[in-house]
């Protein structure tokens, strides 16, 4: 069963092991540490997870990804950026389609937003088939807006209105 909840200290060790996976962070934002430590696992499950709506995506009581939604500030309130990632071993079993849907219910049905966004590395097919399937547009396509590693990406931004 998939669900998403609140992460829980239990998560740490897992958070560690999913996140030193080079195949997971290539096309996560590098505020996530590299190597990633056990202090970083303890500190994300203590405050980070509680800062906006992040929930852990738990795969029959295993923890094997986490998906979030930032809000905008000032006149972009009303629209929030969702960022999610799957531990490897879960890749192409539905898992993310399945959290995407669950957090898009979750942040129409209880906050104000009315457009959720994701940013998408050019390279990253399979969440954009993902965010497809879930009913999100691809909008743009800002070249060479992301910087990575020494590489550049464009960067894939699609979204889906609350209607």
């Amino acid at each position: 069963m998939i669900t998403i909840r609140d992460f829980n200290e239990g998560d740490s060790a897992q958070l560690l092991c999913i996140l030193n996976d080079p195949e997971v962070v290539r096309y996560l934002s590098s505020k996530i540490p590299t190597p990633y430590t056990l202090e970083d696992a303890q500190w994300w499950v203590s405050t980070g997870s509680k800062i906006g709506i992040v929930k852990a995506i738990d795969f029959n009581g295993s923890l094997v990804g986490c998906i979030g939604v930032e809000q905008g500030k000032f006149e972009y309130e009303r629209s929030a950026e969702v960022g999610y990632w799957i531990a490897k071993d879960y890749w192409k079993k539905g898992i993310a389609t399945h959290a995407i849907n669950e957090i898009i219910s979750l942040v129409f049905k209880t906050t104000d937003i009315v457009r959720l966004f994701a940013s998408v590395f050019s390279q990253n097919t399979a969440s954009m088939n993902v965010l497809v399937k879930c009913g999100f547009e691809l909008e743009s396509i800002q070249k060479n807006a992301i910087y990575k590693n020494d590489e550049f990406y464009n960067n894939h931004v699609f979204s889906i209105l609350k209607t």
